[in-house]
């Protein structure tokens, strides 16, 4: 009887080939997983305790009580927020953000400065995709917000605590 090479057997291949097909997939979720850079996608500061993630929810309560909400518009080269109701301090500039869904390298601030009917910033913006939108003064005392979706050109804001 002839003796055959062990290299010659498939089941050594297979002892073979799967540990080294393991470490290559698990190798390759690694590097995936450092190249996303573990950034949530929620925009807001929070606090990690025993594996719960807390926002810190004071800006939204105090839109609440002063009964804040404004209405963005989108046009060619230009953005404009308009105060619908609420107690809105209208010398003051406000800060706005639009955080794309899945990129945060797409997010766009701008400083939106106050005019007759509302506030008012140039710049393009891009309406191909949806938006979160977010509104609060400099100091982020209180902040009102609402999700653009595609194709749109404006959004209704409001603070994200329902009012009682």
């Amino acid at each position: 009887m002839t003796e055959r090479s062990p290299l010659r057997e498939p089941m050594v291949w297979l002892v073979i080939a799967l540990p080294l097909a393991s470490v290559v997939a698990g190798v390759g979720l690694v590097i995936t997983a450092v190249r996303s850079g573990g950034d949530d996608v929620g925009i807001d500061a929070v606090q990690r305790m025993a594996q719960v993630q807390q926002s810190e929810l004071g800006p939204d309560a105090r839109a609440t009580a002063m009964q804040l909400s404004a209405v963005l518009r989108l046009q060619p080269g230009r953005v404009d927020v308009y105060p619908a109701h609420g107690d809105f301090a209208r010398g003051q500039s406000l800060s706005l953000r639009l955080v794309h869904p899945t990129d945060a390298s797409l997010d766009r601030a701008a400083t939106l400065l106050p005019d007759a009917l509302g506030w008012h910033a140039d710049g393009e913006f891009v309406t191909a995709h949806d938006w979160r939108v977010q509104l609060s003064p400099a100091d982020g005392h209180w902040r009102v917000q609402g999700r653009l979706e595609a194709g749109q050109q404006a959004v209704n804001l409001r603070p994200a605590l329902a009012g009682r």
